[in-house]
């Protein structure tokens, strides 16, 4: 700042010295006149000049404010008016009172003011009620961070489209490895000549090289059946978007052939390293492998995994060979503990029951001792006559415990066989998974997100009819010693014709198989139709769920319970399997509440639709024509919603299937 600014630091000193001067001015005349009359004149001239000094400076003072104060007006008015940063003022009703020239831009009238802030965005609106400090919005091209003074009411639009333009080829570039693996291609091709096995890898290699060259996606054949892609996360968007459609191309390819032919892939995603990438890939397409193939499981760092695909039902692909080294695995795992534990899932339906026992008969035949751990007070109706039947036969019955008998018994050496499920929360008691070091996991349900940790030996086959069915097979190759009784092969059977809807879905070869081995070791049908009996009572109720039903789009039955009413999970699944006979009907849904205070939904397709990929959204699963989940909170109306917010979802396409 100028000198002349500051104010002079000795005008005070100066008014002291001259009235000192006076009094001595005084002294002086008194002994000296002349003196005196000499030294007046100059204190004269003295106080002249300071007095004239002062009044410049105070008139050069105002000058300058004067100047300063119109250079700051103007160049504020520069800065409202001309910097490319976007001001707006608002009223209490969200009005806009005041815009600078540069919001001006963004509406086809002259101005902004006047109109509301829901012209720009009722995101801006949103924001300030939920008192946030900033916000990121999209107006045309631009990318704003909007800075809110709530108080004030005052909004600043800072353009950020340079730094998130930035942001978003960083974001692209991220490096996602893929792994393409061609399902039963080696069961296909081990029965064909050379000349069809290299016309159906010529096949292959050229759509799948067409499909990479059109999306920029860098592929690499590491094998017969297993190719390596590398591509950017821009790349992996524009292919979700597309929604895989390579898998359509692929499976439309094959089947004229009529060569049962499918893509798994499996893609790791993430800011990570290339090493877990690729672990993440490895991992993606085991989680697609084990939920049947033909689908795209896409894992990010997070471990949250997005599906696409699934629409076919998976091929029956296993072989003797694999259930023969299974059960010898098994019988080995069994013949090293000191007893066998065999749970299933809560709610234990006929499969569950039915494997439980055929892997107690496993444990018995390799003398060692087997307990089936089993919730009395969870037990529905439509295991009810089973569980009644068994009770009579004593020795069988000797063999259910409680989990807390099982919590007491498990030690270090203690077998878990896991029956008819692979989620932890889903047993019938998790903490027993911690106890035991040595954890076996038989299902042939679709594999999800939530897994058993650690297993010692993990049969899953999708494609099996039931669990059921994979425990007979097993026991056919287990010791000769091995004798199933009547109750104990019946309830092998029930289990199958339960999940098969005797034996019209998904049922292959070997289901029959199965079923056959059973009967010649004594299971009684007409007792297997006794356990399937219902009361009137439990049909007039599912008559009125089903009397409740819309048709929503295309052949999609949803029936909605009453309010206040609540229904077992076995009436809910058994009205949505009858719903599925009706003429034009291609999936059901039904939705009631449950006696536990959760609302519960079964889902069955005819395999058009894939069910299990809308109720994985619900935080369920199952497989492609038979899925179901249950709601902790919200009514039956808001289950309606979401479910045909989904299903919207499903047929028009979103994120991920």
């Amino acid at each position: 700042m100028p000198d002349f600014i500051k104010k002079p630091s000795v005008s005070g000193h100066l008014q002291i010295i001259y009235i000192l001067s006076v009094i001595f001015l005084g002294f002086i005349w008194y002994f000296q006149w002349i003196l005196g009359l000499i030294m007046t004149g100059l204190l004269i001239a003295s106080i002249y000049y300071s007095v004239r000094m002062e009044r410049n400076i105070v008139v050069e003072t105002e000058e300058y404010i004067s100047t300063l104060s119109h250079r700051v007006k103007k160049v504020g008015e520069e800065a409202l008016l001309e910097m490319p940063i976007g001001i707006v003022l608002f009223s209490e009703d969200f009005l806009m009172e005041w815009v600078n020239p540069y919001m001006n831009q963004f509406t086809e009238d002259e101005t902004l003011v006047g109109k509301s802030l829901r012209e720009l965005s009722d995101d801006i609106v949103m924001a300030i009620k939920e008192d946030k400090n900033d916000m990121w919005l999209p107006i045309d091209e631009y990318n704003f961070q909007i800075l809110i003074k709530k108080e004030e009411r005052l909004l600043y639009f800072f353009d950020r489209t340079k730094q998130k333009e930035i942001q978003n080829l960083y974001l692209n570039e991220q490096t996602i490895l893929g792994i393409i693996f061609l399902d039963n291609y080696e069961e296909i091709t081990q029965a064909m000549d050379d000349t069809a096995k290299s016309q159906i890898n010529s096949r292959v290699t050229s759509i799948l090289n067409e499909w990479s060259n059109q999306y920029g996606i860098y592929l690499k054949r590491t094998s017969q059946e297993r190719f390596l892609a590398v591509m950017n996360k821009q790349i992996l968007g524009e292919l979700e978007k597309s929604k895989f459609e390579i898998l359509d191309e692929v499976r439309e390819l094959i089947s004229d052939r009529n060569v049962p032919l499918t893509l798994s892939i499996g893609v790791g995603s993430g800011e990570v390293s290339l090493p877990t990438l690729g672990e993440l890939a490895q991992s993606s397409l085991d989680l697609a492998l084990g939920r049947g193939g033909d689908q795209v499981a896409i894992k990010e760092e997070s471990g949250k995994v997005r599906f696409y695909g699934g629409k076919t039902n998976p091929m029956e692909k296993r072989t003797r060979v694999r259930a023969r080294v299974i059960s010898h695995a098994l019988k080995q795992l069994v013949s090293e503990s000191d007893k066998v534990l065999i749970m299933g899932h809560k709610s234990p339906d006929m499969d569950s029951i039915g494997a439980a026992i055929g892997i107690l008969k496993i444990a018995q035949a390799n003398d060692v001792d087997g307990y089936i751990v089993l919730d009395h007070d969870d037990i529905d109706t439509g295991v009810q006559r089973l569980i009644e039947e068994i009770q009579l036969d004593e020795d069988l019955w000797s063999h259910f415990t409680s989990p807390d008998h099982a919590m007491d018994a498990v030690s270090k050496n203690t077998l878990l066989v896991v029956v008819d499920t692979h989620k932890p929360s889903l047993v019938v008691e998790p903490k027993l998974l911690n106890k035991s070091e040595h954890v076996v996991v038989i299902d042939h349900h679709r594999r999800a997100e939530e897994f058993i940790e650690n297993p010692t030996l993990v049969y899953m086959e999708p494609y099996a009819s039931s669990t059921a069915e994979l425990v007979t097979e097993l026991l056919e190759y287990q010791p000769k010693s091995l004798k199933l009784n009547m109750l104990e092969s019946t309830a092998l059977l029930s289990g199958i014709i339960v999940d098969t809807k005797s034996f019209t879905l998904r049922t292959g070869s070997r289901t029959f198989d199965a079923a056959s081995y059973l009967r010649s070791k004594g299971a009684d049908t007409v007792l297997v139709q006794k356990f399937m009996k219902e009361d009137l009572d439990l049909f007039i109720e599912r008559s009125h769920l089903i009397e409740n039903t819309k048709i929503y789009r295309d052949g999609i039955a949803i029936s909605v319970g009453e309010p206040g009413k609540t229904l077992g999970p076995v009436i809910i699944a058994q009205a949505a399997d009858t719903l599925l006979t009706m003429s034009g009907i291609v999936a059901s849904f039904v939705i009631s509440e449950r006696s536990d205070g959760r609302i519960g939904i079964s889902a069955r397709s005819l395999g058009d639709v894939n069910v299990q990929i809308i109720m994985e959204k619900m935080n369920g699963g199952g497989h492609l024509t038979n899925a179901a989940t249950q709601i902790d909170e919200g009514s039956l109306e808001e289950a309606r919603e979401q479910l045909t917010a989904i299903i919207d979802e499903y047929f028009e396409g979103g994120d991920s299937e």
